[in-house]
């Protein structure tokens, strides 16, 4: 039979990456001098393209109703996945914002707009005269950003993890990127890179275990498989070739899980974290904190939710420990930090422990009725991720504009005065530092509110009162840094701050959305509950 595909439906994904094949051709036939600026221009251009054919898209599902897996059965076009595809592409265009600083304010123009001249050594201020930018960092944004919208789209787990490797192949090689600190940015990404290949073998072996125990890829399949009549005839078939089918089932349950919390950045698989964010180019690391967690965790979502519904008695409670220790290791590692990206780091770890804790009670919601404007616990999981993403792109806009005079990443203790000689950037680094504290009035606390009311109702009391323990130790670390910005000493050994006009968009969108979402969090929380209702059918 003829292949259907639904072209127009796929426009989005497709969009991104044509837009990436055309960031490779512009490489080799656009003049150097241009290059970067090509560059720039075409991922901004594409990514809205793409954000504008997923809205027409979102709208029209709304319009019409209902929902249908596509792509011959391997991509989900329901409200779930215009909704996620949404949010990456506003948050991508951030990061590639941030990306066209010139990778963490290392350009020319930065300071030249100043008067200053550019610091780095001779051979590095020449390599930023002659615009000899690693420009080939977008095509690589975009094929990433391909990738991330394919994963938690998947209707099958042959499609997710062709999605989880496109997603995180060029990541490897953006980890690498750094201008300066070459020798600690390439660690990291070897370091994530061995990580990440053995992880996605772990997810790949799973989904053998997985295919062996249902006889199918397709997330249906494998739901339908666990239905006690589908389970005694599988017992019936697998016989002396698999054992038990129980095994294969539960160890394809956990392979699997192992493999997608790998992405999400959760503990006991978050050792990669504060070693990348720290060593990768702060736009990388604002790309992966952000957008790389919302693929991953709505990912993990559908692959629980309908692949493996069946077995939510198994996974909730290993979810939840997961869960709690990562607020742990986040929260009490956070503390120690002197370095402000892997503070941000284990932020971000500590971060995945209080979205799981909406995931977790997700499959009872029968208990955990709809309170709140609506919201059940995956819509409020979606808003969660929306204020975070916002909170996290902003606090890494801001860290992009701390720099030494040889345009180094300085220590927490540079930070010292930081606000009183830059009251702007000061106030908006603390409406991001205070959101992802859960502070009323901004997005990060109705998030937690909305996650953590809904687990409470869904029975997982005890669960929301260790999350808001260890939000309070958070708080504690995201203080220092107020402290220090504001009553630390001034150092010696900072240059004035200095940036574009792109950053300050970047900044002054994710403060207004911050506050927006924590004073009036109406309107998207009406997008969040259309956010999941297709995939909860």
């Amino acid at each position: 039979m003829t292949p259907v595909i639904e072209y127009l439906k796929l426009a989005p994904v497709l969009a991104v990456g044509i837009g990436a094949l055309l960031g490779v051709l512009a490489e080799a036939v656009v003049p150097r001098a241009w290059r970067f600026t090509v560059q720039v221009c075409l991922a901004v251009l594409t990514l809205v393209c793409a954000l504008a054919f997923t809205i027409g898209d979102w709208v029209h599902l709304q319009h019409t109703g209902g929902f249908q897996i596509g792509a011959e059965g391997a991509i989900a076009f329901d409200q779930t996945s215009y909704a996620v595809w949404t949010l990456l592409l506003v948050l991508g265009l951030g990061a590639v914002a941030l990306a066209g600083e010139r990778l963490a304010g290392q350009g020319s123009s930065s300071f030249a707009a100043s008067g200053v001249a550019t610091p780095g050594s001779p051979d590095e201020r020449e390599a930023l005269a002659a615009r000899s930018e690693h420009s080939e960092v977008f095509p690589l944004m975009l094929f990433s950003m391909a990738g991330m919208l394919i994963f938690p789209a998947a209707s099958d787990l042959v499609t997710a993890f062709v999605g989880l490797e496109i997603l995180s192949l060029p990541l490897y090689l953006l980890c690498g990127l750094a201008r300066r600190r070459r020798l600690l940015s390439q660690e990291a990404a070897l370091k994530y890179f061995l990580l990440g290949a053995l992880s996605s073998a772990i997810f790949l072996y799973g989904i053998a275990l997985l295919y062996a125990y249902s006889g199918s890829f397709a997330y249906r399949g494998i739901d339908a498989a666990l239905s006690p009549a589908a389970s005694q005839n599988v017992t019936q078939i697998a016989g002396p070739v698999s054992g038990s089918p129980d095994t294969l089932l539960y160890a394809g349950l956990a392979l699997v899980g192992i493999g997608l919390l790998f992405k999400v950045g959760v503990v006991p698989f978050h050792s990669w974290v504060p070693d990348v964010y720290a060593g990768a180019p702060t736009p990388i690391s604002a790309f992966m904190a952000v957008c790389t967690k919302v693929a991953a965790v709505f990912a993990l979502i559908r692959i629980l939710y309908v692949a493996l519904g069946g077995l939510v008695w198994t996974w909730q409670l290993p979810l939840a420990v997961v869960a709690v220790a990562s607020m742990v290791v986040g929260a009490i590692f956070g503390l120690t930090q002197g370095n402000i990206k892997r503070l941000l780091a284990y932020s971000s770890i500590a971060h995945a422990g209080f979205v799981l804790v909406g995931i977790v009670p997700a499959a009872t919601l029968a208990v955990a009725a709809p309170v709140l404007g609506g919201l059940d616990s995956l819509s409020a999981t979606w808003f969660y991720l929306g204020a975070y993403g916002l909170a996290t792109m902003g606090a890494f806009a801001i860290v992009m504009m701390v720099r030494t005079s040889a345009g180094e990443e300085p220590g927490l203790e540079a930070w010292a005065g930081f606000g009183r000689r830059h009251p702007v950037a000061g106030a908006a680094m603390t409406v991001f530092l205070l959101s992802l504290a859960g502070i009323p009035l901004t997005g990060g606390f109705m998030g937690k509110l909305f996650a953590f009311t809904l687990a409470w109702r869904g029975g997982y009391d005890w669960l929301v009162v260790v999350a808001l323990a260890f939000s309070i130790v958070t708080a504690a670390f995201y203080a220092r840094v107020l402290w220090t910005m504001f009553w630390g000493t001034t150092p010696g050994d900072v240059q004035p701050l200095r940036a574009s006009v792109g950053l300050w968009a970047v900044v002054a969108v994710c403060a207004a959305g911050t506050i927006f979402l924590g004073v009036y969090p109406g309107p998207i929380t009406h997008l969040a509950v259309s956010a999941v209702s297709g995939m909860l059918r």
